[in-house]
């Protein structure tokens, strides 16, 4: 991402938490903002600050059509994008045997789907003006997984997979993906309507119930800083390679570098039986 000229960030879910800290990182930057949320008047003191640089637009994810009616209003304003940050999202905490069918399609709907809607309206511009970031905010849980948090992992392991994909596919237009995998950061996130929590059963009580219990009192005791997410995704945007993923929190780091580590591990102590699975070469 260049640094010599004013720049215009689409953010999803733009009302709280790390798209809130986008916003306003953007426009301290002298940058241009096109803040979306399901509820606009939510942005009504983001739009005061910089009323000239600053578009507010409704946008749900979900909803068939919201994205490119979104992206449009805001080529017709600002004329350009070059950021698109995908920030839109909430999690669930249960087992996947206590995870509703209908919980786990709604967790894709908006963590997964909803993403790819803002992707695929964004890319024709972006492609055309052969310039371009789109910034996934997806967890420490889209490298792994923990009992109970299966539903949300599932939405950002998915999110993941695309945007690896994605990045080897627009890199020749000049656009760069970038993947940001948090960890606990002092955010709305934990409360009652970002993280839902499913119905339980007694026989996951005491597998499940630790992972419960850590969810329900983490909010307002995150150790992350929201207002540093925003300054390190411009730092790896606007290094000369720009790293497909970037774990943010030491939690996360330390948690990701174990698990990448484990994996090494069990394809080492698992490599020959891998290996001896193909035809025998006589």
């Amino acid at each position: 991402m260049e640094t010599t000229t004013t720049k215009t960030w689409f953010i999803t879910g733009a009302s709280s938490g790390f798209g809130m800290a986008f916003a306003r990182h953007a426009l301290q930057r002298g940058d241009r903002v096109v803040a979306t949320a399901r509820t606009p008047a939510k942005l009504d003191a983001l739009v005061a600050e910089a009323p000239d640089r600053v578009l507010a637009l409704k946008l749900d994810v979900t909803r068939e059509g919201d994205a490119q009616a979104a992206v449009a209003a805001a080529l017709a304003h600002f004329g350009r994008i070059d950021v698109l940050v995908n920030n839109a999202g909430y999690g669930t905490v249960g087992a996947v045997e206590e995870t509703p069918e209908a919980e786990l399609r709604a967790q894709m709907d908006t963590n997964f789907f909803g993403a790819f809607a803002a992707i695929q309206a964004v890319l024709p511009a972006m492609r055309e003006q052969r310039s371009g970031a789109i910034v996934n905010i997806s967890s420490m849980g889209g490298q792994m997984s923990y009992g109970g948090f299966g539903a949300y992992s599932a939405s950002k392991f998915a999110l993941e997979g695309l945007s690896e994909a994605l990045a080897l596919e627009v890199a020749a237009f000049g656009i760069k993906v970038l993947v940001v995998e948090p960890g606990s950061f002092r955010t709305e996130f934990a409360t009652t309507d970002a993280l839902r929590q499913m119905p339980e059963m007694a026989a996951y009580r005491d597998i499940v119930g630790g992972t419960r219990e850590f969810a329900r009192g983490m909010h307002g005791n995150q150790p992350g800083d929201p207002a540093r997410i925003p300054p390190a995704v411009v730092q790896a945007l606007e290094a000369e390679v720009t790293p497909l993923r970037l774990q943010l929190g030491a939690d996360s780091v330390d948690a990701v570098r174990g698990h990448a580590e484990q994996l090494l591990k069990d394809l080492a102590a698992w490599e020959a039986v891998g290996r001896a699975t193909g035809f025998d070469a006589a």
